[in-house]
């Protein structure tokens, strides 16, 4: 009997596929860990605004409730760590104008509150120490208000 031999091209053709296939593995794990960065991110986002939020609501409270009546240069840290895990610094600032007259002819004074919070997930807020970190967040909202 007469036997035959085969070249290896069946043998490098498994290994051609076994490497293709190694790269479309990889690939898929590197976009999955892509896509889960993206979306802790967003969440980081989400509260880091709504921290911001609260913190502008808090400081318009303060402004014409509580106690920076006066609200000149004001400015406080509100830590929600335990909540949001964010900590917020909240600043008030107040001008006042003169716009159009009363009645009786005596000008008619408007002020203008300006609320800025700035949430971060840091200790102090905003920290350029850490801007460029993975995973830092940090949001600015800015309100204006009159009496």
């Amino acid at each position: 009997m007469k036997t035959t031999r085969h070249s290896g091209f069946g043998v490098i053709a498994a290994i051609i596929v076994l490497v293709i296939l190694a790269s479309l593995a990889a690939a898929i794990v590197r976009f999955g860990a892509v896509a889960q960065t993206t979306s802790a991110q967003a969440v980081l986002s989400a509260r880091a605004l709504q921290a911001a939020r609260a913190g502008t609501e808090w400081g318009l409270y303060q402004a014409f409730k509580g106690s920076w009546t006066a609200c000149s240069s004001a400015s406080q840290t509100l830590d929600l760590s335990t909540d949001l895990g964010f900590h917020v610094t909240v600043s008030c600032d107040s001008r006042s104008y003169n716009e159009g007259l009363q009645a009786s002819g005596a000008a008619s004074a408007v002020r203008v509150y300006t609320v800025d919070a700035v949430a971060c997930n840091s200790a102090t807020c905003p920290d350029n120490t850490r801007a460029t970190a993975p995973g830092y967040v940090e949001r600015r909202r800015q309100v204006q208000a009159t009496d």
